[in-house]
């Protein structure tokens, strides 16, 4: 048997996440739909992370294991050739039998956008989230701060999320401006919570309305409790950037 792995970027807007759903679509069953018309044989991937329904992706990884002697460049052109056009397969590569595409990654790095200005921006509401005023970005950088190294992130995980420790090391979180009112917050770290980022953000985003202090974000890891924290942001401004292995 063969594993493969494959480098994929898609579109989440009109899909219900990546794991399979009984009654919704999600990302990995139209990919392994094409996948069984491409090998002739029932296919099951497993993807670096669930990206949740209308997240996105620039670099999610996902491995399967095949006998199908089809090439790997006839892997990417096959499978873009069935595909719709919001999932692209980027590339893919044989790993060896151990390689799995979520226990062998060693860190990932997710970005979550915003446009702060007073109209909303048509062209972009798929792919960030929209605030009419203008934020401070200074306090929000200080509370990011306080997210480096290993914590219990239980604060920031989302209802419905996987029981077990909460621990996490951020390596790295930072706020970034952009032209026009666009912020982009960067976080890598060995593992997320579900939720975790959108939770974080959504309360970073209280912290730059002035509606908390930027020390609130430390306090509130020490606590533990969701119900203390802000709100999820919107789904729509977050992606997977890239997994490292």
């Amino acid at each position: 048997m063969r594993n493969i792995r494959l480098l994929l970027e898609y579109d989440g807007t009109a899909y219900h996440g990546w794991q399979r759903q009984k009654n919704d679509l999600s990302i990995q069953e139209v990919v392994e739909t094409a996948l069984g018309r491409l090998t002739g044989a029932v296919v099951r991937l497993h993807a670096s992370g669930r990206t949740d329904a209308g997240v996105h992706a620039l670099g999610q990884v996902a491995n399967f294991h095949t006998a199908s002697a089809v090439p790997l460049p006839a892997f990417v052109r096959g499978l873009n050739s069935m595909l719709p056009k919001d999932i692209a397969i980027l590339a893919a590569r044989e790993e060896p039998p151990e390689f799995h595409a979520r226990y062998s990654a060693k860190a990932k790095t997710y970005e979550y956008r915003l446009w702060c200005r007073p109209v909303r921006p048509p062209l972009e509401l798929r792919y960030c989230w929209h605030l009419s005023r203008p934020l401070g970005l200074e306090a929000m950088a200080r509370a990011a701060a306080a997210l480096l190294g290993e914590h219990d992130f239980s604060a920031f995980r989302a209802s419905g999320g996987s029981p077990g420790h909460a621990v996490r090391e951020v390596l790295s979180a930072a706020w970034q401006p952009g032209a026009e009112g666009r912020l982009r917050f960067t976080i890598t770290a060995n593992g997320f919570l579900r939720g975790m980022v959108r939770s974080l953000v959504g309360t970073m985003v209280e912290i730059g309305q002035g509606k908390r202090p930027p020390e609130d974000l430390a306090g509130l890891i020490v606590s533990g409790d969701r119900r203390q924290a802000g709100a999820t942001a919107p789904a729509q401004g977050l992606f997977l950037v890239e997994v490292v292995y």
